[in-house]
């Protein structure tokens, strides 16, 4: 029974994230949800069935998470159905052994009898959060890092949203994990829970609200008008030279043409091909387009050459320049954009094009443009706020407004269109920074520096989003301290806290 509990509380962590019959995240279901889990390694006979516990909760939370992988492999990359099912099924086995590990160490550290004293509950809350806020940081990190649908982003429009901008979306994992342990001591200690848990809410409806307000302020350069067009070009036809490209040619030619905003906004290889690969006088139409008068534009396009290798790139054009904008992508997508040694094998199954591009470097300049400085990301760049963040290391240069441009056509009319939001709301709240977004199917928005949506496009349908934003300046304590040392704040408290508790225990203390 304490198996299946602990999938269907793992299924229910995915929930969290974003429902799938409207995509809002449920930040109530997922700090309940972790409670179970936590209720589940307290009674937990030794370390190695908590491991196992731990593991099928973070299975079910994964896969459940991220099934959507399964169409772009096997609709559009071709990959047979039981394969493309079976490699999702191994990406979230292998993610969710972090989780087995660190539900090891927990219980392990507590030994086997359940926390009922006073002190015991108080350590095992602090310890299970360090404990799962390592797993996280561990999933963000190594082997380049897939941290997709991590617990925080489910507490997007839940209490705990305003610490983002002082301890970012992995500090809110591990505020909602001591809740979660919390919760579980009702039963052995309900005076003493009731006590931490009402200090801790209301810690947080009291501290939550001015932290919406820490740290920024509106630009010096007025609001900009901006045009962000989503061409829901069908990813079955998106590179095919017949159907998909000329259709995409021939509509964001006319809408790049025709806008009046200040800045427009072409998604995720918006343009399917290399400049040198355009129709004769394409390429050199937008940049005259864009050499005079009053608009700029973004445009997502493929660059580079076989000898030097391709990017997956965005390019910026505006008058009075000297030369093009050029912001290439550094965080690539495994399998997608480059391949990991010994899994050639594995994407030769796949007939994705655009498989292998070179990374661009981190923190590159911003692209200037009537007294913003607009940072551009592309695709799921938004999930590594830290990587973001290294932008605001010199107040002089940091952005005033950030730009996501996507193309999670891969993934069908699916919850993923949801959970990107939601990351980039999150990274709006840390970073205390607009995002607009231009995708290919969808959310197409605008989120303003506290990370609501202010305009939208419904998904899945072609369109110009057209709005304004206003750019902020200032810095938030994320973006200060993420700057200048990435995670390992986070990472060196977790390490400490475990290094003091497995002391303790030893000695024993615990």
């Amino acid at each position: 029974m304490s198996l299946l509990l602990a999938l269907l509380a793992g299924l229910a962590q995915a929930v969290s994230i974003a429902t799938p019959w409207n995509g809002q995240s449920l930040w109530w279901l997922q700090i309940l949800s972790l409670a179970l889990l936590v209720l589940l390694l307290n009674a937990a006979p030794s370390p190695q069935r908590a491991a196992v516990l731990g593991w099928l909760f973070a299975l079910a939370w994964i896969a459940g998470s991220t099934w959507w992988l399964y169409i772009s492999m096997h609709h559009f990359g071709d990959l047979a159905a039981p394969l493309a099912a079976l490699a999702v099924l191994a990406l979230s086995g292998f993610a969710a052994l972090y989780y087995a590990a660190v539900c090891a160490l927990y219980a392990w550290i507590l030994g086997k009898n359940s926390p009922k004293t006073r002190a015991k509950a108080a350590y095992a809350a602090i310890i299970f959060a360090a404990c799962w806020l390592l797993a996280e940081l561990a999933r963000d990190t190594w082997f380049t890092g897939f941290p997709w649908a991590a617990g925080g982003y489910a507490q997007i429009d839940g209490p705990l949203s305003g610490w983002a901008k002082i301890i970012g979306v992995y500090g809110i994992t591990a505020m909602g994990a001591v809740l979660a342990s919390q919760l579980v001591q009702l039963r052995h200690k309900p005076l003493v829970t009731m006590m931490g848990l009402v200090g801790i809410v209301v810690s947080t409806v009291v501290w939550a609200p001015p932290l919406h307000y820490v740290s920024y302020a509106p630009s010096k350069a007025p609001k900009m008008s901006v045009a962000l067009l989503q061409g829901n070009i069908p990813q079955g036809e998106k590179f095919d030279n017949e159907v998909g490209v000329p259709a995409a040619l021939q509509w964001y030619g006319e809408q790049l043409q025709a806008t009046t905003a200040s800045l427009v906004v072409a998604p995720e290889t918006a343009i399917p091909l290399l400049p040198r690969q355009l129709p004769e006088g394409y390429f050199n139409a937008l940049q005259q387009r864009f050499a005079q008068g009053q608009q700029a534009a973004l445009i997502g396009i493929p660059l580079g050459n076989m000898e030097a290798g391709y990017t997956n790139s965005v390019i910026g054009l505006a008058p009075g320049q000297v030369g093009t904008y050029t912001y290439s992508k550094h965080h690539l997508v495994p399998f997608g954009e480059f391949t990991p040694a010994f899994f050639k094998w594995f994407t030769a199954l796949m007939n994705i094009p655009l498989g292998d591009f070179n990374r661009g470097t981190l923190g590159q300049p911003s692209f200037a443009w009537q007294g913003q400085r607009l940072a551009p990301n592309i695709c799921y760049e938004d999930l590594f706020g830290d990587e973001l963040a290294l932008r605001f290391l010199d107040p002089a240069t940091a952005p005033s407004i950030m730009v996501n441009v996507s193309n999670i056509g891969w993934f069908g009319d699916s919850v993923a269109i949801d959970q990107h939001l939601a990351i980039s709301r999150m990274r709006a709240m840390e970073l205390g920074r607009p995002m607009i977004r231009a995708t290919n199917t969808g959310p197409t928005v605008i989120i303003d520096h506290q990370g609501r949506v202010t305009h939208s496009l419904p998904r899945l349908t072609r369109g110009v989003l057209l709005g304004e934003v206003e750019g902020r300046s200032g810095t938030t304590p994320y973006a200060w301290w993420a700057a200048r040392f990435g995670l390992w704040p986070l990472w060196l408290l977790a390490l400490a806290i475990i290094l003091l508790a497995v002391c303790a225990r030893r000695m024993r203390v615990l």
